[in-house]
């Protein structure tokens, strides 16, 4: 027995070492091949666009007031209503108004009688001076009284067009289409053209939202769609604009570009654009903000690699590339604009190239790896 206790123990001394030395193998080849996830880098068309923080601006927007004096005599509208062009919002008392008017009529009829009086002296008097029988300066001052005759028949017609107009100042009418504001006048309240607006009206559909390109971003959609500034309100070279509501909302209409500021702010360093919504729901609200997005007209080639390959350090951006011998490279790399979980590489990698997505904490530059592509399972 203790013959074959010490046999044993030989054998385990001896059989240790192969062991351990296999074990540090197995580890050192693991070590020096660790695994990691690949993704090939590929072109792809897509429609370049760019976001901004846009604000609904109300094409036409006007404050009601009143445009002769008087008593309220009526409000033909609540609050916030709808209202059509040339419906009546206020009705001023318009008794004074129509006795003012039936006043200058009968100026006018006065003057008409008076002028038609002074006509049968001038021919009296041309007669009576053909005869021999009145001077030629009576002739004359009946000529001058029949001018002046004339001239106040024309001053009560004005005066009756003036009359008439004032009493339709009476009726307070909607200038355009559109939604009202808070009334600020009561029933019975005086009113006259000093008094504050009586109501705002917005015009809300179509509808104009504001934004602003930085001058970069200017240069890059003005070279990408090869036109000027002032070109990107015409035709088929305007770009589409969508616009999402604060509430995560895209709305299916889609904007045109209709105004391009002439000079850049010497403050912000942006230009200033309008694009035009129908905005038929009537979901874009005058001064609400919301995201605006533009996009090119046509689609670009452009490189794409998964957001997950990109890593950043105080040189810039950078991914790691398995080579053709599987060995790690650092490459760094000019990036645009994500696409979805993608991101476009405008310089530092070529089509086909396999960067890492998935085991970068375990490789470093010079490393040879054992690359499986993302999304697949080892055999």
């Amino acid at each position: 027995m203790p013959q074959a206790a010490s046999f044993r123990s030989c054998l385990m001394v001896l059989c240790l070492p192969v062991l351990l030395l296999s074990h540090a193998a197995n580890a050192q080849e693991q070590a020096a091949s660790p695994k990691v996830s690949i993704a090939a880098a590929y072109s792809k068309e897509i429609i370049e666009e760019a976001s901004f923080i846009g604000e609904g601006e109300a094409i036409d927007q006007v404050d009601i007031v009143a445009r002769v004096s008087g008593f309220v005599e009526s409000i033909q509208v609540e609050d916030g209503a709808l209202v059509a062009k040339d419906d009546i919002l206020f009705q001023i008392e318009p008794d004074s108004y129509s006795a003012t008017l039936a006043s200058r009529k009968a100026d006018l009829a006065k003057a008409q009688a008076d002028l038609e009086l002074a006509g049968i002296e001038y021919e009296r008097k041309k007669e009576l001076l053909a005869r021999g029988s009145a001077p030629e300066s009576e002739r004359d001052i009946a000529r001058a009284n029949e001018l002046g005759a004339e001239a106040t028949v024309q001053a009560a017609e004005a005066a009756i067009r003036q009359a008439e107009l004032e009493l339709s100042y009476t009726e307070i009418r909607a200038p355009f289409s559109g939604r009202l504001g808070r009334l600020s006048v009561s029933e019975g309240e005086l009113v006259s053209p000093s008094t504050p607006s009586l109501v705002t009206l917005v015009r809300e559909a179509p509808i104009y939202v504001r934004f602003s390109l930085s001058e970069k971003q200017l240069a890059n959609v003005l070279e990408e769609l090869e036109i000027s500034a002032g070109e990107l309100t015409s035709g088929d070279q305007s770009p589409a604009v969508h616009a999402t509501l604060p509430n995560g909302t895209t709305l299916d209409s889609v904007g045109k570009v209709v105004f391009v500021d002439n000079r850049i702010s010497p403050t912000t360093g942006t230009i200033a654009l309008l694009a035009e919504f129908e905005n038929e729901n009537k979901q874009i609200i005058d001064g609400a903000f919301l995201q605006v997005r533009i996009e090119a007209p046509q689609p670009t080639l452009r490189l794409l690699i998964p957001q997950a390959a990109l890593q950043r350090d105080q040189r810039g951006d950078f991914v790691l590339v398995v080579n053709a011998q599987q060995m790690v490279e650092q490459r760094y790399i000019e990036t645009g604009d994500q696409v979805g979980p993608e991101i476009i590489v405008t310089e530092g990698l070529q089509d086909g190239e396999s960067v890492i997505v998935e085991g970068l904490q375990r490789v470093r530059p010079g490393v040879q790896v054992d690359a499986i592509l993302a999304g697949q399972q080892e055999g």
